[in-house]
């Protein structure tokens, strides 16, 4: 059998990788958790017509198929995000659900794209929503971009993030006001402008959506407004267009805004960006949209937004809001170019040496002795020369090696425990009832490395 090369759009990490989205998953669940946020995952199929209920997504489906399968059944498909699944499975729950209800799901997604920088096939995405039963209040538009701008600042050793926010009434009343009678395409066409060059956007305006040189000119005024703070109001009050759902869109904006800029740090920011729309025909008012520090090229790495009819029995209507992460948009490329990744390639603290093989019984006994107080270890393999086995830990980032000798002419044959940390030297008595390394050595740490300096 000739070597497997990998599969373009499928990552895998090695271990010291993985440990980098160990820690990403864990840090995002104990900052949800603190929110009230509730985990919950969904099966990775759903019906066909699930599926495709959000849009023109058909050519993204993975369908499931039998390999001997003859009748050609296209009726399920592996999920391309979590959202529609989530609206599912609170219809299927609804009776049993609290209601506004939380949850938080970080789970793998798979999309039939072409492969490239961020984007991939199969990808790990971290959600969280609140979804209410007939009318759920702003206020959660505010509280769920809190919730992610916190996650966000808590993966210290990543860049800086930008979360950038505009609201789809404030767009959309803003093209009323105009007079727009395709206000979908002229949102259609400008959510271009990371794509196309703004005159070439506004020849799209012209000659699709029916606009005139003016109007065109006025939708592009609209999309260059981007502040820190609330200042955006009046900037768009001075281009002299009114409409009520345009005003109902500003207050919105507004208030997110100021509910969330004391969360701001030099690394993660907000901004409320006119030019964000969100391409998928189902949000209704907030949008969010993230952009990495240095990674500009990737696009949106975390994004999301209101979407008040998503969900519904046809009687009772489940509105929520909701922001997604793609954790491995963020990780693939940084972990690939070796930006950043863990120290240790094994969850182990504790290399515990071997003098001989008949001392193994002896080992395994201190390297019980110290799982059980929570510190991982492992028995070396065999018993090479000590210079060998502090190597060998070494190799896997290990930073302690245990050393037990026994005196065959003590009483008893008196044991005596000497532990070594080989990244200093330092070699001291231990007790394998009492010895701790310092905290920072329990776990595998993350390491990062500025790419100039590669």
């Amino acid at each position: 059998m000739s070597k497997p090369a990998p599969l373009s759009g499928f990552p895998e990490f090695l271990p010291a990788q993985r440990v980098v989205e160990q820690h990403v998953v864990a840090t995002l669940a104990a900052t949800f958790e603190l929110h009230g946020f509730a985990n919950v995952e969904t099966r990775a199929v759903e019906p066909m017509d699930q599926l495709l209920r959000k849009g023109d997504t058909s050519k993204e489906v993975y369908v499931l198929k039998r390999l001997h399968d003859e009748t050609g059944d296209a009726g399920m498909g592996l999920h391309f995000d979590l959202t529609v699944p989530f609206a599912r499975y609170v219809l299927e729950n609804a009776g049993k659900l609290e209601f506004p209800f939380r949850r938080y799901q970080i789970q793998k997604v798979w999309r039939g794209e072409r492969p490239q920088e961020g984007r991939f096939r199969e990808f790990l995405q971290a959600d969280i929503d609140i979804v209410g039963r007939d009318v759920l209040p702003f206020h959660h538009d505010v509280e769920v971009t809190r919730v992610m701008l916190d996650a966000l600042r808590r993966l210290t050793f990543l860049p800086g993030f930008r979360l950038q926010v505009n609201n789809r009434k404030l767009i959309q009343g803003f093209y009323l006001g105009l007079g727009a009678s395709d206000v979908d395409e002229v949102m259609r066409l400008v959510d271009k402008l990371d794509k196309l060059p703004a005159e070439q956007v506004a020849k799209l305006l012209v000659a699709d959506a029916g606009l005139s040189e003016e109007q065109a000119a006025q939708c592009l005024a609209l999309a260059t407004i981007r502040t820190s703070d609330d200042s955006f109001v009046e900037r768009v009050r001075a281009l002299g267009v009114e409409h009520p759902l345009l005003d109902e869109g500003l207050d919105e904006l507004a208030r997110l805004v100021r509910g969330t800029t004391a969360l701001a740090t030099d690394k993660v920011r907000i901004e409320a960006d006119l030019s964000i729309a969100r391409g998928l025909d189902y949000y209704t008012g907030t949008v969010f949209e993230t952009r990495l520090d240095g990674y500009e090229s990737l696009g949106s790495i975390c994004s999301g937004g209101r979407y008040d009819a998503l969900a519904s029995d046809g009687r009772t209507t489940y509105p929520g809001v909701g922001i997604s992460l793609g954790v491995s948009r963020v990780l693939v490329p940084l972990v690939q170019r070796g930006v950043v990744t863990g120290d240790r390639s094994v969850p182990s603290a504790v290399l515990v040496a071997l003098s001989d093989e008949e001392s193994r019984d002896q080992a395994d006994a201190v390297a019980t002795a110290l799982r059980e107080r929570g510190i991982a270890c492992e028995v070396a393999p065999s018993a090479a020369k000590f210079g060998k086995q502090i190597r060998h830990a070494d190799r896997r980032g290990i930073p302690y090696v245990w050393f037990s000798t026994t005196d065959p002419d003590a009483p008893g044959g008196v044991t005596t425990h000497e532990v070594k940390d080989i990244r200093s030297g330092n070699q001291v008595p231990a007790d394998p009832a009492t010895w701790e390394p310092p905290a920072e050595d329990l776990r595998p740490a993350i390491t990062t490395i500025k790419e100039t300096d590669q």
